[in-house]
């Protein structure tokens, strides 16, 4: 009955460390542009604020095994996660989330393609750390809601 080797048995008897690597449930996925502005700011404040591309080190074969989701992301990184849950795939929803953050921001963008605008919000992030981001995010999000211009 017990006489099967274990999956971490090796052949000389010895015993090996095997890594188990949990599937990633993402939450519900939003349906607003707030929705989508407060699970980035969640995001950030999990992950971390990277500043540069979408995320670090998504194009480098050394760190193939840890995956996007785990990595530190952008800004823009954090709202396209928190939309398709793909820190590098684009959606209407996400792309309005990137339009509202940086037509909010002060200083505005000098053009309106999204380009731009995505650029504005990678400027603006530039300087700030990741508290900071979290935290004009949520307010960012919750303005409405609060009655603040």
């Amino acid at each position: 009955m017990y006489d099967k080797p274990s999956p971490t048995d090796l052949p000389t008897g010895a015993r090996r460390t095997v890594l188990v690597a949990l599937p990633h449930k993402p939450e519900p996925a939003p349906t607003t542009v707030e929705q989508v502005l407060l699970g980035a700011a969640r995001t950030i404040a999990r992950v971390g604020l990277h500043h540069g591309d979408y995320v670090r080190g998504a194009l480098s074969h050394a760190e193939l095994e840890v995956p996007l989701y785990v990595r530190p992301m952008s800004v823009v990184g954090a709202i396209r996660h928190a939309a398709t849950g793909s820190p590098q795939r684009a959606s209407q929803l996400a792309d309005m989330a990137v339009s509202f953050l940086a037509l909010s921001l002060a200083d505005g963008p000098t053009w309106t393609d999204l380009l731009s605008l995505e650029a504005h919000v990678e400027d603006w992030s530039d300087g700030l750390s990741a508290v900071e981001v979290v935290a004009v995010l949520e307010q960012v999000a919750t303005a409405p809601e609060r009655g603040v211009a």
